[in-house]
């Protein structure tokens, strides 16, 4: 065998800089919510780069499932973590939040300056209904991948009407399938093994790095002595920054209370931002007034058309808290803005380097012991039927934007129809497609 056909087989070791290098980039394009971030460091993960094979991946995916918080940011911090211990975990999460924070400051102070700009909302206009059709095609790849059998599909659909008709709270249906995952992994072990899902990169692909049955790294395996210092370290650490503002700035200051309320949202947050966002509009409008509802709803469509989380709203709250409060005085307006910003995602974000560094290690132990894995097969295919229901969530408001009793937006539809069909038929790439679809927005603006 050539030296060429050997590292066709098993890709060579990935060095920091170069995880550096994706990481960051993957930040810039990581458009279309979880389900598309997810499927994007699939592609690129699994079947391209083969850094970490599909059974791993999938491991590593159902744990991020059942945290709170951004599963798409916890996913990318845990196979950083796997690969370059703590500071690659650090690394990648941190690059896959920084590029939306920066962009979200940028867009809340243009918005907060210069009011709705006409070229920016058409812009808006064209990306959204692509959103939409990026997310129903994530849902899509996802469920091919997860739905290997009828009984998978039938968790799905169940979770799916659960959530879109009765309104059962993303908890609770991830408790309800966690048990039907445990009791079929005692019942039918085959309808919940990870053996034979065929999905993704193949055997004939070659190995990846961190492959099926490569053992686990020292740093990655389970100990009491580096459980315990890792959440000391993050409580240690949370507990400085909080205190930090209530030293400078006192309890009811709208920093420290910034920091406060987006730890107790971050700890809420199952089910990925919608499941979240009540809370946030309950809190940041009717409680503490930060902004009111018309802003609130302007940041969640600039949090839906930016690169990074959904959940990254936080930091658009954040900026028109600090902005609206003038925190360091009216000439420090964007200052005030920025602080507000970085708090409001310090502080959402900082648990989920805590719950994979600390429980990692945990999940590592787990791995192939269908005891463990089965129930998080039963919430992955939960997780599938809640995917879609976020898809068609977008398509109302995308298609219906004054509601069923308002009229049928149809050049939102013909775009979004040409966006799935440049998706499904010729694997369209996110990026040039956002673009694509925005300058579309702005065709039909300047044509109006």
């Amino acid at each position: 065998m050539t030296t060429s056909d050997e590292c066709a087989i098993r890709p060579a070791p990935v060095t920091l800089g170069a995880a550096f290098r994706y990481w960051l980039k993957l930040g810039f394009i990581s458009f279309g919510g979880p389900a598309g971030q997810i499927s994007v460091m699939h592609h690129d993960l699994v079947q391209t780069r083969r850094w970490i094979s599909e059974r791993r991946f999938m491991h590593a995916l159902n744990y991020c499932m059942l945290l709170p918080g951004p599963e798409a940011t916890q996913l990318a911090t845990y196979i950083g973590w796997m690969m370059h211990r703590t500071w690659g975990g650090v690394i990648a999460g941190t690059l896959f939040v920084l590029p939306s924070l920066l962009i979200l400051i940028l867009l809340s102070w243009i918005y907060m300056s210069f009011g709705n700009v006409p070229a920016v909302a058409a812009l808006l206009y064209g990306i959204k209904p692509a959103v939409t059709a990026i997310v129903v095609h994530a849902a899509w790849r996802i469920g091919t991948r997860a739905l290997r059998n009828a009984l998978l599909w039938s968790i799905s659909a169940a979770a799916f009407i659960a959530i879109f008709a009765l309104q059962v709270p993303f908890p609770a249906i991830v408790l309800a399938a966690g048990i039907i995952g445990y009791l079929g992994g005692r019942i039918a072990p085959a309808k919940f093994s990870m053996d034979g899902a065929g999905h993704g990169a193949t055997k004939a692909d070659g190995p990846a790095l961190i492959d099926d049955h490569t053992a686990t790294p020292e740093h990655a395996r389970f100990a009491w002595r580096r459980f315990i210092a890792y959440a000391a370290a993050g409580f240690g650490l949370w507990l400085a920054a909080l205190g930090a503002l209530y030293a400078a700035f006192g309890w009811e200051a709208p920093l420290t209370q910034i920091g406060w309320f987006f730890t107790k949202a971050a700890l809420l947050t199952f089910g990925g931002a919608y499941a979240v966002l009540p809370y946030v509009y309950q809190g940041a409008v009717e409680h503490y007034a930060w902004l009111d509802a018309t802003q609130m709803i302007d940041g969640l469509a600039l949090g839906e058309t930016t690169p990074g989380p959904l959940i990254m709203v936080v930091a658009f709250v954040g900026f028109v808290g600090g902005w609206t409060r003038a925190l360091f005085g009216p000439d420090a307006l964007f200052l005030a803005g920025a602080a507000g910003a970085a708090v409001a995602t310090f502080f959402t974000f900082l648990p989920s380097f805590v719950f994979i560094l600390v429980g990692g290690p945990l999940v590592e132990s787990t791995h192939g012991d269908l005891k463990f894995t089965a129930p998080l097969t039963g919430i992955t295919a939960a997780v599938v039927g809640v995917i879609l229901n976020l898809a068609l969530f977008f398509a109302y408001h995308v298609l219906w934007p004054a509601g069923f009793s308002g009229a049928f937006d149809w050049r939102s539809a013909a775009i979004g129809l040409a966006a799935a069909v440049a998706l499904f038929r010729f694997k369209a790439g996110v990026v040039a497609l956002i673009g694509s679809c925005a300058l579309a927005g702005l065709a039909i603006h300047f044509a109006a």
